[in-house]
């Protein structure tokens, strides 16, 4: 059996951009607050082991990069226990919203419960132990057109094209991680890349997101910018910017969020675009007032 892996902690000091100002009431779509065990336990089929990501350091990173607005996403190891998640909108529910992971079946007062606490979408996750999978996403689908929310798909692009049609059936608004999740060395020209410009093209909200992940050159990720801006080109008025906070299963060491941030002006070097990006864009699919 192979060993669970501790995860290095992120970055103790985040900050800005350096090549721009990020624009008033701006949103990062994608973070995380993790617990630890005895009092938030992990799943026993978790993917790696992180360290504590408590909510005032999660604010603290927002506020140290200039972050009007933040977005919690069920993190994979705490599974279908979003009760941290749920505590942390409390926290600052005019500045926060969250995605959580649910299964099918809870009783409409706890899905009322979540959606009066700041829950605006759910996530399916193929990649890390703990998720949901796709297998019943139509259920899905369903659920969160009768709630108001939308999807969240944390999945490898490489795996779409068989999946594209389904998805592109779905009621309600879905938002696919971090570029698609796959290696740059795959290629712009790779099926499941292609597939993941028409979907966002034809309607699907992306996240320009997750550098670290997706590259194989590493810092500055100057290989992921062709990627980027193929989706950006599809369609500016879906594209999200999310940092990933605590930036779990980071092997080669954590990313620094001004690196990241100052990546968004090679990604997208167009000002107006990137007012869409970190404001119009999330402020509306979010329901940011």
């Amino acid at each position: 059996m192979t060993p669970i892996r501790d995860c290095p902690a992120p970055d103790p000091t985040p900050s800005g951009p350096t090549r721009y100002a990020v624009p008033a009431g701006a949103v990062d779509t994608h973070a995380h607050v993790i617990g630890r065990p005895p009092a938030y336990p992990f799943v026993e089929n978790r993917s790696y082991t992180p360290p504590a990501a408590p909510a005032a350091a999660y604010r603290a990173m927002l506020d140290a990069t200039g972050m009007a607005h933040g977005v919690l996403v069920q993190v994979s190891v705490h599974g279908t226990d979003n009760r941290l998640l749920l505590e942390t909108l409390a926290t600052d529910p005019a500045r926060l919203r969250g995605v959580a992971v649910i299964p099918l079946g809870l009783p409409e007062r706890d899905l009322a419960a979540m959606k009066a606490a700041g829950v605006v979408g759910l996530r399916l996750n193929v990649l890390y132990g703990g998720g949901i999978a796709f297998d019943q996403v139509e259920a899905y689908g369903a659920l969160a057109r009768e709630m108001g929310w939308h999807l969240q798909f944390l999945i490898d692009a490489r795996s779409l094209p068989p999946l594209a049609a389904r998805l592109s059936r779905l009621p309600v608004p879905f938002v696919v991680d971090h570029m698609g999740h796959m290696p740059t060395s795959a290629g712009l020209s790779d099926e499941g890349f292609s597939t993941l410009v028409a979907l966002v093209r034809d309607g699907a909200f992306v996240k320009l997101s997750g550098a670290f992940r997706t590259s194989v050159a590493g810092a500055p990720y100057v290989d992921t910018i062709p990627f980027a801006r193929a989706l950006n080109d599809a369609a500016p008025e879906r594209c999200l910017w999310g940092s990933d906070w605590p930036h779990v299963a980071a092997w080669d060491g954590p990313p620094k969020l001004s690196t990241l941030l100052d990546l968004m002006a090679d990604w997208v070097p167009d000002e107006g675009r990137r007012q869409k990006l970190f404001v119009e864009n999330p402020r509306a699919l979010y329901g940011f007032g």
